[in-house]
Order: structure tokens, then sequence, then C-alpha cells
């Protein structure tokens, strides 16, 4: 008789407390949450996949919570094992890191005030060069490959950081805010892993304090609206951007950086079904764009133009049922790309295909989906796969045509499969 696989000790804690499916504790959890007071937490039918796995990944703080608090039973007793061994206590670093708060990177003792002063002032500007390549590299390297390069750099700037004081903190801090703040954009965007994003956010949101920048402490925030305005929660979106339009005033605010700050808030209203005041918001940040200001942008900002705009309204056209405007929008969007843009370039592809199936123009539709496809295999993005997913399930009534038969080929071939379940 074989022997059963997998976190077989969670498996069994799920089922005595009566979740005959993954699914059904997956959505419990998130249930679970809101119970306790954890706003924003989401648990996917993956995410319990994973940890019923034979080599379960060690849970978000949040999530050990809701799990230790619903099953009854302590983390190892589930079948985890920590990330400093099943033996003696974590390394120190670790666990000021995984118990959060001020104390984490020794941060309770305040700028200037660090135990001891031993790194020069080059620390700084070294820590920083390279957070900035990181941030070059989000756009052409696998975000599965670049992801823990960018968390192992955060972990270096968590040691520096209480070896250093004044302006070198200061810069360290900032650039760790950023590094944090790139692991989190890879969490939501290109690893579907919202729950994971929320915890790195939190943490770059700390590093933006120690660093006291408003202004990056508002972008950050601003990612952090993404969270539950995707998942439908307008009342836990809008909070977060009131909370980021209030930092952003306290710092000299570009105009593209306003006007990315409506249209944040408008693709969360989007995502909740609230098309007109989102097309209100895309509206003021052309207003803002049109009249500029005299402030430049930072240059950790670099996911934001005029193109990105038009893409955002695009899509807020095409939910909307505005298909003409959406169709013209996101055209005006593609042909305004610059090089370097191809991840958004995938959303815009998928969009445009969205449109056209909507009109009921199948082989356009396929057309676009396949030009998605095409630019996904030379840089996965993980929302630009779930857009031509969204269209092949708008195609369902054409599925018998050969245009959508030859999409499922290229969609369900074994590089594109394989590459999907990799990540």
């Amino acid at each position: 008789m074989p022997r059963p696989t997998g976190n077989v000790r969670l498996k069994a804690a799920r089922v005595a407390a009566g979740f005959n499916s993954q699914q059904d504790l997956a959505d419990a959890l998130t249930e679970h949450a809101k119970d306790m007071g954890i706003r924003g937490l989401s648990v996917g039918v993956r995410q319990v996949r994973r940890w019923e796995s034979d080599n379960p990944p060690w849970p978000q703080p949040d999530c050990q919570r809701v799990l230790v608090h619903l099953l009854g039973q302590n983390m190892e007793s589930l079948g985890f094992t920590p990330p400093w061994g099943s033996e003696g206590s974590p390394p120190d670093l670790v666990r000021r890191t995984l118990a959060g708060g001020a104390a984490a990177w020794g941060l309770a003792m305040g700028p200037g005030r660090a135990a001891a002063v031993s790194q020069p002032a080059t620390a700084g500007t070294d820590f920083e060069a390279v957070t900035r390549s990181h941030r070059r590299l989000y756009w052409s390297v696998a975000p599965t490959k670049l992801h823990p390069a960018v968390l192992a750099h955060a972990t270096l700037g968590c040691a520096l950081l209480p070896e250093t004081s004044d302006s070198t903190r200061r810069t360290i801090a900032a650039a760790l805010a950023e590094t944090y703040l790139l692991a989190g954009r890879i969490e939501f965007f290109d690893l579907s892993e919202s729950t994971t994003a929320h915890e790195t956010l939190l943490f770059a949101l700390q590093a933006a304090g120690e660093a006291d920048d408003p202004l990056l402490g508002s972008a950050i925030i601003a990612h952090m609206a993404f969270i539950p305005g995707w998942a439908g929660d307008q009342e836990g979106a809008q909070e977060r951007m009131i909370a980021a339009r209030t930092y952003a005033r306290r710092a000299p605010a570009s105009a593209e950086f306003l006007a990315w700050l409506d249209a944040v808030e408008a693709e969360c209203e989007t995502r909740c079904g609230n098309t007109r005041t989102a097309l209100h918001l895309i509206g003021h940040a052309e207003d803002i764009l049109e009249d500029g200001n005299e402030h430049p942008s930072p240059q950790w900002m670099d996911w934001f133009s005029p193109a990105r705009l038009a893409a955002f309204k695009g899509n807020t056209q095409l939910l909307a049922g505005h298909l003409p405007q959406a169709r013209a929008a996101l055209l005006q969007a593609l042909e305004a790309m610059a090089p370097g843009e191809e991840k958004q370039r995938t959303v815009v592809y998928g969009d445009l295909a969205a449109v056209e199936a909507a009109s009921g123009n199948p082989e356009a539709a396929c057309e676009y989906a396949g030009k998605a496809l095409d630019q996904l295999a030379l840089t996965w993005y993980a929302t630009g796969m779930d857009r031509v997913r969204e269209v092949r399930r708008a195609l369902t009534p054409h599925q018998h045509q050969s245009c959508v038969r030859d999409l499922d080929d290229r969609l369900y071939d074994w590089s594109t499969t394989l590459s999907v379940l990799r990540r």
C-alpha cells in the first residue's frame, strides 16, 4: 500500500477540522482572518496546495496566526519547518524580522543612534547602486530569478542599517525601502502572491519611515492599495489611497507622481465595478500631466508614463463597455510605449484582444492574444497571462473556430504550460 505523500499533518488537521477540500480551507482562512481583524489577507487554493506539498513553504506571519488559531495546532504540528531549521532558535536577524515592529533592523534606537557605527560613508552609495541595478533588471530578468537576489539584498540592508548613522543610514534605509518595494511588486504583479506582497510592502514602509521619505512612503502605500482593490475590497483600497495622498502632500510630488496616484485609485475603482468614478480619476490624471509642475519625478519611479495612463484608461473603458474608445486608447498606448515596457505591452495586447472578443471579432482577438503570448515567451508577466486567460474565457462561444483552437494549442503547449506551473 503506497505511503501518503505531501504534508500529511496539515491535510489531517484540515480534514479533522471539517474542511474536506483545499478550497474549503482556503475560504475558511480568508473569512477567519477577517474575524481576527487581519485585513487584506486572502488565501487561495493554490497557496493551500503548496502548504500540503512535500516541501511546504513557511507561511507569512499573518497566515501563521490564522492557521494556528483556526486549526488549534502550532506550526510544527501542522507539518511546517521553520526557515532556521527544526532545532534551536532562529538567527537573531530572522527572529527580529519575523517579529516585525520597530525592533526589526535595530530601528528602535532611532536615526543616528546605532549601537556600533562601523560602516564607511561609501556603504550607502554602494548599497544604493545595487538597488538601482535590480530596479533596471526587473524589466528584463525573469521574476523567479530576480526575486531571490532582491530579497538577499534586502537582508544585507537589514544587517548594514544598525552599523551606520546620519546620512549614510538614511541612504541605506531609503534604498532598503526601494528594494522591498521591488520585491513586493514582483510578488504581486509577477508571482500572484498577494499575501506575501502585503508583508513585504510593510517592511518597505518601515524602511521608508526610517529614511523619513514621505514620497517613497506614498508610493509604497499606493502599491498596497492594489491588494484590496484587486480583491474587490473598495473600502480597504480607499483607506490606503487616502493615506498615500496624505504622504504625497508632505513632499514635493511631481505631476507624474500625482497622476499615477489617480491611476492607481482608478484601477482599484475599476476592479470594484466603479468604472464611472475610475474614468473621472483618469481624466483628472490626464489634466495633471498636461499642466505639469516644477517638481521632477524620483529616479525610482520607472513604472508610469503617459502610455501607461492610456493603458489604464483603455482597460477601464473596456470594462465599462465603451469598446471603440477602449480600442483607440489601447492602440495609442501601444504606439507610445518605449523600449523596456515589454511587460506592460503584454497587458495592452491582452486588453486589445478582449476588446475584439467583446466586439464579436474572434480572429482579431486571437491575433492580439497571440502577440501577448509572443511577448510573454520573452518576458514573463503574470498579469499579462491573466489577461490572455480572461480573453480565452470570453471566446468560449467561438471555441470551435480554427483561430480559437490555434490559440488553445499555444496556450497549452509544453513550454507555456511548464512556464505557468513553474511560476
